[in-house]
């Protein structure tokens, strides 16, 4: 039994404190580690234990031989006749243990172990890391600004490791400043050859959708429904919201009396304006809904609901464009459908009947007949805007 001059376990103690590792872990990774350095550097062909007590410290380097009848490798076995000099009781078959000389062991060991440790801790600590978050994908945690790199990436601490929020997870505009706490969503988890890589995100819309849920009661519990979100981070976002009980108003419920729970959302995201926009079944009324705050006229949906052509007067263009054309492209990315704005003189009373008609022919299969005849009389929204009592009759 040897007695280190150092406390192998208070020592190793004190590391897997400092680096969240758990401590029987280490103490394996070191044993493993003295035994392996042991074997390459003093007696190769030996069989060697290393046996760390966690409690009292004492360390044991223990040459292994098997008991036998008839010693075929010196170096693993030992005889029977042999072993019953050393024990009385032994038998073959038996494993006798030979503690290593202490100085033998103190010349070599420590350094040669040392490299391995550090390896192992290494690979301990990453294995800690994604063990931790690998399960956590999806989620939204509460993460401290650490530092940047020359990448224009900044790193934040989750708590057991760190995660990345490369430039285009961050929000366009946002000042993160080392120290403060941001809420991310937690994107992916994957290991790499040199170590496992969290990566963050602030520009994802599965964020803006748990800081709804989390402001807005009547999302958490149900009541009302996000159906889409379309984002562009730090500047505009879509939200087509719906209410499954008749009694309460989703856009309402949304933004909140004076706008105090939309304003808790964007306060989180810097100040990102967020459009709540009613859901509906009817493609024509969720692209117009989508193209708020713009007015705008006849809605074609063609090519089996993927493309939809929508009139828009002069006065609304600009809006239903947006800055950038933002308005429309995410209008586009909220339904799903490739919207294109023509623009036409006027909308004129006939248009909004035909829309009506139109809408009540989704609604009322039997007037089919009567939509037909409206499609064969206006080809076009054009042929509308031109339309006379005269075409009518004719």
């Amino acid at each position: 039994m040897t007695q280190p001059e150092i406390n192998f376990a208070d020592a190793l103690k004190e590391v897997a404190q400092a680096r969240n590792i758990n401590e029987m872990q280490l103490i394996e990774a070191f044993e493993q580690s003295l035994a392996q350095a042991y074997t390459r550097n003093v007696e190769p062909d030996k069989r060697i234990e290393v046996h760390l007590d966690p409690n009292s410290g004492e360390l044991e380097v223990l040459v292994v031989r098997e008991v036998v009848e008839k010693v075929e490798d010196e170096h693993m076995q030992i005889s029977l006749a042999d072993a019953l000099e050393l024990d009385p009781g032994v038998e073959i078959g038996m494993e006798m243990e030979f503690p290593v000389d202490r100085e033998k062991f103190s010349r070599i060991a420590l350094q040669a172990a040392k490299q391995t440790l550090t390896q192992k801790m290494r690979e301990t600590e990453r294995n800690v890391v994604f063990n931790e978050y690998k399960d956590r994908e999806g989620q939204v945690l509460t993460a401290q600004v650490v530092r940047s790199d020359n990448k224009g990436n900044w790193f934040v601490e989750l708590g057991a490791g760190e995660a990345i929020l490369p430039p285009r997870e961050q929000i366009p505009g946002e000042k993160l400043t080392p120290g403060s706490r941001v809420k991310i969503y937690l994107k992916e988890v994957r290991k790499t050859p040199k170590g496992p890589t969290i990566l963050a995100s602030r520009a994802d819309e599965r964020l803006l959708d748990y800081l709804l849920r989390q402001e807005i009661p009547e999302v958490a519990n149900g009541i009302v429904e996000i159906k889409a979100i379309a984002r562009e981070a730090g500047q505009r976002s879509k939200v087509a919201v719906f209410s499954h009980n008749s009694n309460v108003d989703p856009i309402g419920a949304c933004i909140g009396h004076r706008g105090n729970r939309i304003q808790a959302v964007t306060g989180e995201l810097g100040r990102e304006r967020v459009d709540v926009i009613l859901w509906d079944g009817n493609p024509r009324e969720f692209i117009r809904n989508a193209l708020s705050p713009a007015k705008v006229g006849l809605i074609e949906v063609g090519n089996e609901g993927r493309e939809a052509s929508v009139t828009v007067t002069p006065d609304q263009l600009s809006l239903a464009i947006g800055k950038g054309g933002q308005n429309v492209r995410l209008a586009a990315k909220l339904t799903h459908v490739k919207i294109d704005l023509r623009e036409t003189a006027a909308i004129s009373d006939l248009d909004a009947a035909m829309q009506q008609a139109m809408h009540d022919g989704v609604a009322a299969p039997e007037n089919s007949a009567a939509q037909s005849a409206f499609d064969a009389l206006f080809k076009d929204s054009k042929s509308v805007a031109t339309a006379s009592p005269d075409d009518l009759r004719d």
